[in-house]
């Protein structure tokens, strides 16, 4: 086990936000959290990472982890010129031969000396993925990674996502609010809003009347949401290759 919460409560101000969150990763899977806005779901990845405290339970992490993070999203000045590669030596410059991988595995190598400014979202996101996996991260979070992002675009930044974890054997936690975008990627979903709600494989999660009450969405409509997006990221996915 990696990282684990135990009747984990968050308050922030007089709002309690999290409450009595339970959860397990292991190394190598994907979870994915979803939930509405407002759930509490970025507010769980700060708990995990220590950004904030708990106000009753507890985060506990294996010995030595090491967490890369990606943020939902990155405010960076207009104004300031900076390369990509100036952009990964903060706050420190990462040897040559570590940066070259951190890049290729993200899937962006060639884009060193590209100003940050001028990269598409995607590109973008794929060198904060790039940033975090410097460190080699036995967990990766990833907090909406893929807002702003087409379908083909978050198809392929989750394709990555499957590819870094197949090679680091790392766990990765990924916050989403819509199932069906990353169905195909998951090995397992936790719903919350506030509290965990349902948990399980992505199936058997979209077709729960707790999901379906969340969303809007009957059992057969949620399905036939899960198979439209499946076959059409499928097909997608033949035209990348």
């Amino acid at each position: 086990m990696l990282v684990s919460t135990h009747e984990l409560s968050v308050r922030l101000g007089k709002r309690l936000i999290l409450e009595n969150i339970n959860l397990r990763v292991q190394r190598g899977e994907i979870v994915t959290v979803i939930g509405p806005n407002g759930s509490g779901k970025s507010t769980l990845l700060r708990a995990l990472i220590g950004a904030v405290a708990p106000c009753s339970g507890r985060v506990v992490k294996a010995p030595g982890l090491t967490i890369g993070y990606v943020p939902q999203r990155l405010h960076i000045d207009e104004t300031l010129p900076m390369t990509v590669r100036r952009f990964m030596s903060l706050p420190k410059p990462p040897a040559p031969s570590e940066l070259d991988a951190a890049m290729a595995q993200a899937g962006v190598s060639g884009l060193e000396q590209q100003q940050v400014m001028s990269l598409s979202g995607g590109q973008f996101q794929r060198v904060l993925l790039a940033r975090a996996l410097l460190e080699k991260p036995d967990l990766l979070l990833l907090d909406e990674a893929t807002q702003g992002l087409d379908h083909r675009g978050s198809a392929g930044f989750y394709r990555q996502i499957d590819s870094v974890r197949q090679a680091l054997g790392c766990a990765v936690i990924m916050v989403s609010h819509e199932l069906h975008v990353v169905m195909r990627r998951t090995d397992r979903v936790i719903c919350i809003n506030g509290h965990i709600c349902c948990e399980g494989e992505p199936e058997a999660v979209s077709a729960s009347p707790e999901y379906q009450s969340l969303f809007g969405l009957d059992d057969d409509e949620a399905m036939a949401v899960y198979r439209h997006r499946n076959h059409h990221q499928h097909s997608h996915t033949e035209g990348a290759l």
